[in-house]
């Protein structure tokens, strides 16, 4: 089982904000080393924010073809809603009204994808630091 993810960013108030939004909270703040940190936990897992000191532009893995390492956060929202699409919209109305400065940026709106024998919605959306961030939501099995 994996205990958390870790993502370094600019600013990790910001960031806490970004991810409050998608219903993680705060469990625990730290320091690691000269950096501001903490676990957020929420029903989609546990994750670890951790303030990069003069960070640098963060890389395109969702637009650059070429990137290499971790791609991106999937988040299985099958239980969550039974509907992607309303679900990204509800989450857009909430960015609006909470961050009306920061908007949510969609990389990808919500489509259907066949992934072995299931059909899943899928969606792609950026986090705080322009991170891509892919919500799942499972259609069914396709019958063979």
């Amino acid at each position: 089982m994996m205990h958390h993810v870790s993502i370094r960013t600019a600013d990790i108030f910001r960031a806490i904000a970004f991810y409050e939004q998608l219903g993680f909270i705060v469990s625990e703040r730290f320091t690691a080393g000269i950096t501001l940190a903490c676990w957020m936990e929420g029903d989609l897992g546990r994750i670890e924010l951790i303030q990069v000191p003069e960070p640098q532009p963060a890389p395109d893995p969702f637009g650059d073809e070429s990137y290499t390492g971790y791609y991106h956060l999937s988040f299985d929202i099958t239980a969550a809603t039974p509907d992607l699409p309303g679900w990204l919209d509800n989450l857009r109305q909430r960015f609006a009204t909470a961050h009306p400065e920061q908007p949510l940026k969609v990389l990808l709106p919500p489509m259907q994808q066949v992934i072995g024998d299931r059909v899943w919605e899928v969606a792609f959306i950026a986090d705080a630091d322009g991170m891509p961030l892919e919500f799942i939501r499972l259609l069914g099995k396709i019958n063979s």
